[in-house]
């Protein structure tokens, strides 16, 4: 044991002091940050941090809300002040800012804005307006939604064309096609950038830096997310084990302070001087944030809800002569499963949002209806803020929805722990609501909605402004969670980790049911285009050199050039697709019978831990024959 702790300490030791080695060795350095601290009121944020970024690093900085990331942010783009340290640019340094929530002067144009603060025009403005998907240029920003002032800004930035790029939550309101084309974007150039997100995707793919923020100090960890992970249990395994030594320490030094005067009076003066420091660290916690989370839901039944040949169409705005009618949905039927976990996708104004308003009766459908089962119990995570008094209390405001949280088994949680488990301290539990950051705005408002004890949970966009630690407490309990849920989101990270199907909005109405988490839906549509690609490449190609690849013999290129031509299912392959039809609708009627038998309540504790077990494995076998069809149907055309 004791062997272990030291071979983690010196591997800590080292490990810092690499670091310290790779950033004396920075060829190029843009900026050096020295001694720096900040305070909000009583609260510091933190104290004495340093660090440097050098040219073409792209660093990830990470904390939990309400800790300083944005604050760090705004004092390099300067605009704040801090307390005490220094941050030294590099001379001439062109710095270009994205902030969490844009601001343009409200009489600006689209154009007039993504050209604001730029030395010249840029050469690539009309690159990056049609790859942003930004077309009415003479739109006064004022009547910009939420996505589209996050496209300018974005495409304001990349026009001053900076030496450094400072992101703050970039992937905030931009939906999935705008974040794979900047994570894209950001993979190829060179532009050196320091971004706060809580993409792990995005973190993972372009950073090569993650910076941590947590309990007033500032900890380096040279690589991508992946590799923070990793190297951050490292740091914790560490530091448990020096406290746990710390506290051995400490209840021996504790008996010998507690005996009697005449027994300590031969012993070294400096001994009881190091107690109070000694007692100082043994009552000291290593905080981990990922929290384990069960909250019991109310029973919900066989009947969820069924759409009905729903349809909804916005019509064009009359002050507006470009505008034309939305199509949201068009004779869409659909009939929700018990315990399905959906996620829906697709660009900003295809429906997303007012196709959950739909579900929830908050907006009417043209024709068509929703029928909702009669145990159905909603819990709504909107975009929208929490409505509340901003003067009240944190812990106030809990206690309006309830005093305990009901876990199940005769477990409840008081309104306090509950906010704990939501890493809100007791301290932060006596703050005002007004005094919280955007971040621990949403995280409050995600515990009012899950202490309710709904059944069916329906988050639009829940991780807009939630940090790392959030996200994870979130995920591991929607994962556990004994109910249905929609997520509507862009992080495609949590997505993966949440849901076993989407609903795909693609515009005009359309909305394509597809078996799986996002990453298999992406790599689904890559395969389709790249098919279509070599259909349309064959296509294009003149009569007579098509007739010559059909006479050619087989092998060698003649056989590469057939092998691109469209293809039947084999004989063999229909026969398979056959039988995945049988072996598919084997499957739904055993887990219909699983799911009514769970819930007859007849069961004896065998029979339920047998079907429980059963029930996941039968999914996850569905799920697989499932997206085998899909790729055969594919085929079949």
């Amino acid at each position: 044991m004791v062997f272990s702790v030291i071979v983690q300490i010196f591997s800590l030791f080292f490990y810092t002091f690499a670091s310290k080695i790779c950033d004396m060795a920075a060829v190029n350095p843009y900026l050096q940050v020295d001694g720096l601290s900040f305070s909000v009121g009583d609260k510091v944020l933190f104290h004495d941090i340093s660090f440097g970024i050098a040219e073409g690093q792209r660093i990830g900085l990470i904390a939990k809300n309400g800790t300083g990331k944005t604050t760090l942010l705004n004092l390099i783009a300067g605009r704040e002040q801090p307390e005490s340290g220094s941050i030294i640019f590099r001379r001439d340094l062109r710095v270009a800012y994205l902030e969490q929530t844009p601001h343009f002067p409200q009489e600006m144009t689209v154009l007039e804005a993504c050209l604001w603060r730029c030395r010249e025009e840029p050469r690539r403005i009309k690159e990056y307006l049609t790859k942003l998907h930004i077309t009415d240029h003479d739109q006064p920003v004022a009547h910009l939604s939420g996505g589209q002032l996050k496209r300018v800004a974005l495409a304001n930035v990349l026009c001053q064309e900076p030496d450094l790029l400072i992101l703050d939550e970039p992937t905030n309101h931009l939906d999935l096609q705008m974040i794979e084309w900047l994570e894209n974007y950001l993979s190829r150039s060179s532009m050196t950038v320091l971004m706060v997100t809580h993409d792990r995707y995005f973190l993972d793919r372009i950073c090569s830096v993650i910076l941590e923020l947590d309990d007033e100090t500032l900890y380096t960890y040279r690589g991508n997310y992946a590799y923070y992970l990793e190297k951050r249990q490292e740091r914790m395994d560490v530091a448990n084990a020096e406290l746990s030594r710390a506290k051995n320490l400490y209840r021996r030094e504790l008996e010998w302070m507690r005996s009697t005067p005449q027994a300590r009076s031969h012993k070294a003066r400096y001994r009881e001087e190091a107690f109070g420091a000694l007692e100082q660290k043994a009552h000291s916690a290593v905080q981990e944030d990922a929290v384990s989370l069960t909250v019991n839901s109310t029973y919900i039944g066989s009947k969820i809800f069924e759409a009905e040949y729903v349809s909804k169409t916005f019509p064009a705005r009359e002050d507006d002569e470009g505008s034309r009618e939305r199509v949201i949905l068009k004779d869409f039927y659909y009939n929700f499963s018990r315990y399905e976990k959906m996620g829906i996708v697709g660009a900003n104004g295809t429906g997303k949002t007012t196709f959950i308003k739909l579900l929830l009766g908050l907006v009417k459908p043209d024709q068509g209806r929703f029928v909702v089962g009669e145990t159905v119990r909603f819990g709504y995570f909107s975009q929208d803020s929490m409505p509340c008094d901003q003067q009240m209390r944190v812990i106030d405001a809990v206690r309006r929805v309830a005093e305990y949280v009901d876990l199940g088994g005769g477990r409840q949680l008081s309104a306090m722990q509950f906010l704990q488990h939501f890493l809100f301290s007791p301290l932060q539990q006596q703050n005002y609501i007004y005094k919280l950051s955007g971040g621990e705005r949403r995280r409050l408002q995600l515990c009012t909605v899950l202490m309710q004890n709904p059944n069916f949970l329906i988050l639009d966009e829940p991780t807009n402004d939630l940090d790392i630690p959030t996200l994870n407490i979130l995920e591991d309990y929607l994962q556990q969670f004994r109910g249905c849920v929609i997520v509507v989101s862009h992080d495609r990270y949590f997505m993966d980790k949440v849901v076993d199907h989407l609903l795909v909005f693609q515009g005009e109405g359309h909305v394509k049911d597809f078996p799986g988490n996002y990453t298999q839906f992406r790599e689904w549509e890559k395969e389709v285009a790249k098919s279509s690609s070599d259909e349309n490449t064959r296509d294009s190609q003149p009569l007579s050199a098509q007739r010559k690849k059909e006479r050619a013999p087989q092998g060698g290129r003649a056989a590469a050039g057939n092998a691109e031509r469209p293809r039947k299912l084999t004989f063999k392959e229909r026969r398979e697709m056959e039988g995945l039809e049988a072996e598919m609708a084997r499957l739904e009627e055993e887990k219909a019978r699983l799911e009514e038998a769970l819930c007859s309540g007849t069961l004896s504790v065998d029979e339920l831990t047998e079907m429980s077990k059963r029930l996941p494995l039968l999914a996850q076998e569905l799920d697989e024959k499932e997206l085998r069809w899909l790729e055969l149907s594919e085929i079949e055309g």
